[in-house]
């Protein structure tokens, strides 16, 4: 069992996090995740989430339509 997920262990994986924000989309891809090997739920470490958020935050300040970020040029 791994403490993020009831069901099995997780590995260490990537993934994108989408954010509909007003009229705008905001799309961070490669964000490192922690996802389970039987169910496929991804998990966040505490550093991921504080450094998404930021991210996120930033790109709602650009107010673009649609923002592409990749993770890891942006964290």
């Amino acid at each position: 069992m791994c403490m993020y997920c009831k069901n099995s262990s997780t590995i260490n994986s990537t993934t994108t996090h989408v954010v509909n924000y007003k009229n705008c989309i905001i799309v961070v891809k490669n964000v490192p995740c922690l996802e389970c090997d039987q169910c496929g739920e991804k998990y966040y470490t505490d550093e991921v989430a504080e450094k998404l958020e930021y991210i996120v935050n930033m790109a709602k300040k650009l107010m673009q339509e649609i923002a592409v970020i990749d993770y890891r040029q942006a964290a």
